[in-house]
């Protein structure tokens, strides 16, 4: 390809003027390229996706006509802003319904386009150059990247089995406790599953005052809580001092593509992340917001999603272990986090949990993804799609009978 003169001008931060120029391959991408070369290869084996991460269920129907009914109100077609005050009200009905927390709706609460824009835009808020983001791994990378485009660095926090998929502040560094601006915890935790408890939460609220750092806790998953009843981080003590806490109606409400999601918490916080909002972009539309209100106001829905999901999970979890796979039901998510296995009885090895994938889609029609960020984990998700119980059943049984083809050694 040309180089233009631009190629020169990019920013470091993307890659400076090698940008791209890379010949790496992301590692999703990988999974797409090989599942198009599966069904090419194998046209009658159709694909047991268990790689998606998506909802397979559409927004409930009356959320559905809101919106429809919305679309047409002339007074929704303007600039949306930093959001409409009856859906901040509604949040904070939500707040208090389920979690007994008591926000005011104008001050303590500002919608997103999605929880992923507010990771992105929180840096913004507090970090500058040489500022440290504590970040977990595995997890969603997004603030961390753009701790990176502020010139801060990021220390990660590696969630494993040995520590119970919590994160081992005793481990952090003085020196790094003393420039961190911001912990970003994400609890259920995508993709192990774990669930956050009250001593943890009291734990890092304490950690956060000692060190003066702000706490930011995505909450995207936590509706899909199965253990116990979903904890927010703003329900114990001393949190709304410390930080804010970041939830979406994608996950427990089947509105992935809806992008509507809120920031709550501390007020000068929330206040904060609102200024540098109102530089970045103009509101959700006013229709969403409203079609969102209904989804609220509706508790039936995230208890009928949280019951699909935990079903599926039993399932998934049934048919796994009798080959091999060490796993119990997550406290959270609709994913299934386990160890990867070494190799094949054949005498193939696997170096990693991306090799396991790739002979899986490759050899099988089976997708996952591979973590490798601390140790090697394929991510079951149950986000395919099955019309009923039966269309559950019948892929049950199908992904059975694939794995009774190997001979896994872990």
């Amino acid at each position: 390809m040309t180089d233009y003169y631009f190629q020169e001008l990019f920013a470091e931060r993307i890659g400076g003027k090698n940008y791209g120029k890379s010949n790496e391959i992301y590692k999703f991408e990988k999974i797409k390229r090989a599942k198009r070369q599966a069904i090419n290869d194998f046209p009658d084996r159709p694909l047991i996706d268990f790689g998606i991460g998506e909802n397979d269920t559409m927004a409930d129907e009356n959320v559905r006509q809101v919106m429809a009914h919305e679309i047409n109100q002339p007074e929704n077609r303007g600039y949306a802003d930093n959001g409409c005050t009856e859906f901040k009200q509604a949040a904070a009905r939500f707040m208090e319904r389920n979690f007994n927390v008591k926000l005011d709706p104008i001050s303590q609460i500002n919608h997103a386009i999605g929880s992923k824009p507010a990771l992105a835009m929180l840096p913004y808020v507090f970090i500058n150059p040489n500022d440290v983001t504590l970040l977990t791994v595995p997890g969603y990378p997004v603030a961390g990247t753009h701790t990176k485009y502020c010139g801060g660095s990021v220390y990660q926090l590696p969630l494993t089995p040995e520590n119970n998929f919590f994160p081992d502040f005793n481990s952090i560094p003085e020196n790094i406790f003393n420039k961190t601006k911001l912990l970003v915890l994400n609890y259920p935790n995508s993709p192990t599953g774990q669930i956050a408890t009250i001593e943890f939460y009291e734990n890092v609220i304490n950690l956060a005052k000692k060190y003066k750092f702000v706490v930011v806790q995505d909450a995207a998953h936590l509706m899909l809580t199965y253990r116990n009843k979903p904890l927010s981080f703003l329900q114990v003590p001393g949190a709304q001092e410390v930080g804010v806490e970041i939830h979406s109606l994608s996950k427990g409400w089947n509105m992935i593509g809806w992008r509507i999601a809120w920031v709550c918490g501390n007020e000068r916080i929330v206040q904060a992340f609102a200024d540098v909002k109102d530089n970045c972009d103009s509101g959700q539309f006013l229709a969403i917001q409203k079609a969102a209100i209904a989804a609220l106001d509706d508790p039936n829905i995230p208890n009928e999603t949280n019951k699909k999901y935990y079903r599926r999970l039993e399932k998934l979890v049934a048919t796994l272990r009798p080959f091999g796979f060490e796993c119990d039901l997550p406290g959270g998510t609709y994913f299934l986090y386990v160890k990867a296995p070494q190799g094949l009885a054949n005498g193939t090895r696997f170096n990693n949990a991306e090799e396991v994938s790739q002979y899986l889609i490759r050899e099988h029609s089976i997708c996952t993804v591979p973590w490798d960020n601390a140790g090697h984990f394929l991510r079951f998700s149950v986000t395919y799609t099955a019309e009923d119980e039966t269309a559950e059943d019948e892929l049950m049984f199908q992904f059975s009978e694939r794995l009774g083809q190997i001979t896994f050694e872990f």
